[in-house]
């Protein structure tokens, strides 16, 4: 599903340029478990964000679900993420004046889907993640475990193909961290990706794959 090819990206700083990702290459199938290690700097947040085509590599080609995406414009690159890709975040980016249905629809109300299709799937969105007494309730009225469960409902509420997470559970305590990662692998059962960059090692040990970053490259790729 996901194919990299020598994907450099460089950054300016001052009168250097810094190697963010060196050459990488890298391949994940449809329905695998990722995690992605590293230290601070060592290129992991730029590497997911590339694969989410929230930036462009300066050089190297990406392709994604059989299609080259290395160019794309900017409206194509929205357009792809709306329609393959889902993004979970530590901090939850939960819009604060919405509740917590209409944070959920925010993604239906994008792809211009018939409003009764929306409630249909909001409805069901709410009750695969138990939200369904918390449906009218802001973002402030909301546990942690709460609020990162209406993020992963808004993520995946187009049936992306892929679920990137980055330190989901980083704001959330061992026990809420738990369900919400089972959550996730739950999707990835079902045949959708999931690639999780976390500083975790307890966390990373639960994928099936683990990835290690180093210095803009990938130094360990085990199963």
């Amino acid at each position: 599903m996901i194919h990299l090819a020598d994907i450099t990206r460089i950054f300016q700083m001052g009168d250097q340029s810094v190697y963010a990702l060196n050459k990488v290459r890298l391949n994940i199938a449809v329905g695998e478990y990722v995690s992605i290690m590293g230290p601070s700097g060592s290129g992991k947040s730029t590497l997911l964000n590339i694969i989410g085509l929230l930036d462009q590599p300066d050089k190297g080609c990406y392709e994604l679900d059989g299609k080259n995406v290395t160019d794309l414009t900017k409206d194509e690159q929205a357009q792809t993420r709306r329609d393959k890709i889902g993004f979970v975040f530590q901090s939850f980016h939960l819009i604060p004046r919405l509740t917590a249905a209409e944070n959920i629809e925010i993604p239906l109300i994008l792809s211009e889907i018939p409003p009764d299709e929306r409630k249909s799937r909001v409805v069901e969105a709410l009750h695969a993640f138990d939200l369904q007494s918390r449906a009218q309730h802001r973002p402030a009225e909301l546990s942690g475990g709460q609020r990162q469960r209406v993020a992963i409902a808004r993520a995946t509420i187009l049936r992306p193909k892929a679920i990137l997470a980055d330190e989901p559970t980083g704001n959330l305590d061992h026990s809420i961290g738990a369900e919400v990662m089972m959550l996730l692998e739950a999707l990835c059962q079902t045949g959708t990706t999931l690639i999780v960059v976390t500083h975790d090692r307890e966390l990373s040990a639960r994928a099936k794959r683990h990835i290690g970053m180093r210095d803009g490259k990938i130094v360990t790729d085990t199963s």
